[in-house]
């Protein structure tokens, strides 16, 4: 299988909702990380992570917007079908300007288990770490497999907090990866 998956750098007129239509975002999530006063904590939530029409239109837009601000969007192909993507922001967070942000790093519920996840995170620091960073900033899902994931790369909670990103998604977990 592995001479069948192409990892490729996308550009902007490159990415489509069209090339969304194999891509299965389906998460089944029975287990969340909180952090409740000061603490993290393992708790029972149950729900069912998909994307509709709707937001995978809006995510091709704002990794259009990726591209081609200067970021990179990385693209996995497994006979020619999207399977897995990650991104990195151009622009540089955190009250020393150290780190890059991995705005998205997904693999579709098919392909998971390969490596793909693992691929894609390895070329994302690759790109950051020669544009300058000291660091990676995620905010990532608190799903106990997205955690285990994470945690397995190196990942630890970041020292400083993205406002913006906790805003957003108030029980992401916000990560740090020192490059």
């Amino acid at each position: 299988m592995r001479k069948e998956i192409e990892y490729k750098v996308l550009r902007a007129e490159e990415i489509t909702r069209e090339m969304f239509t194999n891509f299965i975002r389906h998460q089944k999530v029975t287990k969340c990380w909180r952090k409740i006063e000061g603490e993290w904590l393992m708790k029972d939530i149950e729900f069912v992570d998909d994307w509709s029409d709707k937001e995978y239109s809006l995510l091709s837009g704002y990794l259009k917007n990726t591209s081609k601000t200067g970021g990179i969007v990385i693209g996995v192909f497994h006979k020619d079908k999207l399977k897995g993507f990650a991104s990195v922001e151009s622009e540089f967070l955190g009250s020393d300007k150290e780190y890059l942000d991995l705005s998205s790093l997904h693999v579709s519920e098919d392909m998971r288990g390969h490596g793909i996840g693992k691929v894609l995170f390895e070329m994302s620091t690759t790109w950051a770490r020669e544009k300058g960073a000291k660091k990676l900033y995620i905010s990532a899902h608190s799903s106990v497999e997205t955690q285990g994931f994470y945690r397995s790369v190196g990942c630890v909670e970041a020292l400083e907090y993205n406002k913006e990103h906790v805003d957003k998604e108030p029980y992401d977990c916000q990560l740090e990866y020192v490059l």
